[in-house]
């Protein structure tokens, strides 16, 4: 079949989901590569390349080897069974940790040309040992465990994505002289603490310089082992399934529950295992023995093992060539020059755009709300907090202080379990109503409720975002906030809180679309909309920009409004799994993908429909999970100001000819080409939100004519 035969129900017309995020990692692995970033700047995006993984491997690859135990022969929408995509997956992966090795190397290499220098043990002077040898001896021996495999039984669990160290252990006798009486080595394991420092320091005046720490131990390690030589050695990790989750829709108790299910990934089969390159027979075999693992799920790894670890060394101050300049978050422009939120959200809605924009005014608004005497409710939904989160105390102080607090605090959300599950315990013992998800599904949105008595009556505050309340992931992720009183969306919120706690039915909606029960079918009818409204005078247009697509339903409503002529530009970051550029199907279907300094999180759906555009806001990607099994809300923004400013941000993502990439129809992506002056999408983002608080920094300091005095004292009374 060619590419022009594919039709929209072919599974031709779609890309595999894995495969697509594999492309995605990909991007993020060639900013690690790309020598016009900074070098510390890079080793964050070689460290982010090697979380992403282990995230891939706990979850989608543990999740595709369940599926090929018990449907194998079950496809995707791109027509692959599960085996099929295992086997993909690792045939790309192994490409993919070989060209990671080479991207930390040559990383390394630049670090060295300006004093930074990661060494290899076998590099350091005699004088460079010693210091190792006392630091060994008085920082690390005490920390170390060392595991006799053929004297435990069973043997312990070694925890996922630690380093181990594994050896082959010979007899020798006192002197020195090998023993052989006592048949083959023995093995070992030796587990590398998490306490350690991965990098240790080694004392130079003029420059950095580091060795990481299990090269410290591994060259030391007979030191544990008194009568035995080393024969042989690896290291090795372990990533474990964490694909598991609160499959009950009813618990007693469910935070002991959900607390129980993540002590449970600690004893999961392994999914992958990690070695050093060309590692000794005999070990491999235990290892794969204890692992229950084939040579399938081995990588060997001819470097750094467990390269996360780089972060350690990306946070180290350095010359200005080394880091990417700051870029300290600004007032937002909707609140330079405000004293008193409450007044101005009355007169006009705010767009908060983090984290060119400060994220501060949200948690003022928390601050405000939880000490305001007027303030009488505050109702909120929370997906993933930050350790000792000031959202959290905001909420803890507004109960305390006596208001009606109500959160529904998202305990599922996975990796995320035992901190909001700390969370829902601090504000239950501040007497807040916590509600611990819905049964069935896991909530997604990101609402904020506050409930104000003023003169005129009680009035709604809303806040509503494509983010979550983390005041540190909104230093990291561009995401969208929205504040308004608006009556219709106020309503709609309080509503919307109404069915999470109690026993509401879906109350048809004025203003917002809610998933599971009709943001599918909202977002579908927008696109129908837009074939219908079409002219060959003015096509329709829909832009949007949105971390995934993935749902079947959506990509065929898409394609089917591009056959019909309207042109469709979508910028994803992550998974597409819609195929653009193919003759007869997608050629109105543009898609385009961002990796750069800040990770592309906000969700805004723009439609033409006929000249009366409408651009909304939403939590939700278009994907299965978001759409069919998570509460999430899409918003509008009708404000003529605001929604002309979310248009020209979604403009400028697609104008980017400096980090952007374009999506081929074969599923792979091929940098934008540049054509013009460049556009780097973030940077200028961030310049406008500078200039933007200067200019209504000058609007509100506008010089005045002067008054004689007696004028003046009248205009004042």
């Amino acid at each position: 079949m060619t590419m022009k035969d594919i039709s929209v129900e072919s599974p031709a017309a779609f890309i595999n989901r894995d495969l697509s995020w594999l492309e995605f990692n990909h991007r993020v692995l060639e900013q690690g590569k790309d020598e016009s970033v900074p070098l510390l700047e890079r080793l964050k995006f070689l460290a982010i390349t090697a979380s992403n993984w282990d995230e891939f491997f706990m979850v989608r690859v543990a999740a595709l080897k369940h599926q090929a135990r018990s449907a194998a022969d079950s496809k995707d929408p791109s027509g692959l069974t599960a085996d099929r995509q295992l086997d993909e997956i690792r045939r790309l992966m192994r490409r993919e940790v070989a060209d990671h090795t080479a991207a930390v190397r040559a990383a390394f290499d630049g670090l060295a040309e300006h004093g930074l220098n990661v060494r290899d043990v076998d590099s350091l002077t005699a004088e460079e040992h010693v210091f190792l040898d006392g630091y060994f001896a008085g920082e690390v021996l005490p920390l170390l465990t060392p595991l006799a495999v053929d004297e435990l039984s069973p043997f312990p669990t070694l925890p996922e994505s630690d380093l181990h160290l594994i050896l082959a252990l010979r007899p020798v006798d006192p002197v020195g002289t090998e023993r052989t009486e006592d048949g083959e080595a023995r093995i070992a394991v030796v587990p590398i603490p998490r306490s350690l420092r991965r990098f240790v320091n080694l004392p130079h005046k003029d420059v950095l310089s580091f060795v990481p720490v299990e090269q410290v131990i591994r060259t030391r390690a007979g030191a544990l082992f008194p009568n035995r030589a080393v024969e042989a050695w690896a290291l090795f990790r372990l990533t474990r399934d964490a694909d598991v989750d609160v499959h009950r829709d009813e618990v007693g108790d469910i935070l002991s529950t959900v607390e129980q299910t993540v002590k449970s990934r600690r004893r999961r089969g392994v999914v992958r295992l990690e070695v050093s390159a060309n590692a000794n027979v005999r070990l491999m075999d235990w290892l794969e023995e204890y692992c229950k693992v084939t040579e399938a799920d081995v990588y060997e790894i001819d470097g750094l093992m467990d390269a996360t670890a780089l972060g350690e060394l990306a946070g180290l101050t350095g010359s200005a060539e080394l880091k990417d300049p700051d870029w300290p978050p600004q007032m937002p422009r909707d609140l330079v020059g405000v004293d008193d939120i409450w007044q101005t959200l009355q007169e006009r809605d705010v767009l908060l755009f983090h984290p060119y924009e400060s994220f501060e005014p949200v948690i003022s608004l928390l601050d405000e709300a939880a000490a305001d005497p007027d303030v009488l409710a505050i109702k909120q939904t929370l997906y993933r907090t930050s350790n000792e989160s000031p959202v959290i105390e905001a909420l803890a102080r507004a109960s305390e202080n006596g208001k009606q607090v109500t959160v529904l605090l998202e305990v599922k959300a996975r990796f995320d379990e035992y901190r909001n599950v700390q969370s829902a315990r601090r504000l239950e013992d501040a007497g807040c109503h916590v509600i611990y998800g819905v049964a069935g599904y896991k909530t997604h949105s990101k609402v904020l409720l506050i409930v104000r008595r003023e003169p005129s009556g009680i009035r709604r505050y809303l806040h509503m975002s494509t983010g979550n309340y983390n005041e540190r992931t909104a230093r990291l992720y561009s995401d969208i906030g929205y504040m308004t009183t608006d009556r219709d969306l106020a309503s709609d919120a309080a509503a919307y809180f109404n069915t999470l706690t109690g026993y509401s039915d879906d109350v048809g909606w004025s203003k917002l679309a809610v998933a599971p029960t009709g943001l599918r079918s909202r977002i579908l009818e927008l696109i129908r909309r837009e074939i219908h409204t079409s002219t060959s005078d003015q096509p329709g247009l829909i832009m949007a920009k949105l971390n995934s697509l993935q749902h079947k339903t959506i990509c065929k409503a898409l394609y089917e409004a591009g056959r019909a002529g309207v042109k469709i530009r979508l910028n994803v970051r992550g998974i597409c799994c819609l195929r653009p550029g193919v003759k007869g199907l997608s050629e109105n279907i543009e898609v385009t993908s961002i990796v750069d300094r800040y990770l592309e999180h906000a969700r805004v759906f723009y439609f033409l429909n006929g000249g009366n555009e409408e651009v909304y806001l939403s939590s939700a990607d278009w994907m299965k999970r978001n759409l069919d099994n998570r509460l999430e809300v899409m918003f509008p923004v009708a404000q003529p100001n605001l929604r002309d400013r979310l248009k020209g941000i979604l403009h400028t993502c697609f104008a980017d000819n400096v980090k952007a990439w374009r999506l081929r129809a074969d599923g792979s992506y091929e940098r934008v080409r540049r054509e013009g002056p460049p556009v780097r999408a973030q940077e200028k983002l961030y310049l406008e939100a500078l200039e933007a608080v200067e200019a209504a920094g000058a609007a509100r300091t506008r010089l005045r004519p002067l008054m004689n005095p007696e004028e003046g004292r009248r205009r004042s009374v």
